[in-house]
C-alpha cells in the first residue's frame, strides 16, 4: 500500500476521528460516531481504499 494520503490530511481525518469517538463515548446517544474509526485507520496507516480506487492522490510529488 502505497501513502496516497497527504500528512496534513492525516493529522486532520485524526483528530475528526478522534473527536467523533471521544463525543460517541461520553455524551453522545448514537452509535454513528463510531464511524470515527475509520476516519482514524486510514489517517494512522496513510492509505485511503476510495482514493486508491478513484486514483486520487493528495500526496506531494516526489522529484
Amino acid at each position: 500500500m502505497k501513502q496516497n494520503i497527504h500528512n496534513i490530511e492525516r493529522v486532520v481525518r485524526v483528530a475528526v476521528g478522534a473527536s467523533l469517538v471521544i463525543y460517541a463515548f461520553f455524551g453522545g446517544a448514537s452509535p454513528w460516531f463510531y464511524l470515527g474509526i475509520i476516519p482514524i485507520a486510514t489517517g494512522l496507516m496513510g492509505w485511503c481504499p476510495p482514493y486508491a480506487t478513484l486514483g486520487i492522490n493528495t500526496c506531494p510529488k516526489k522529484a
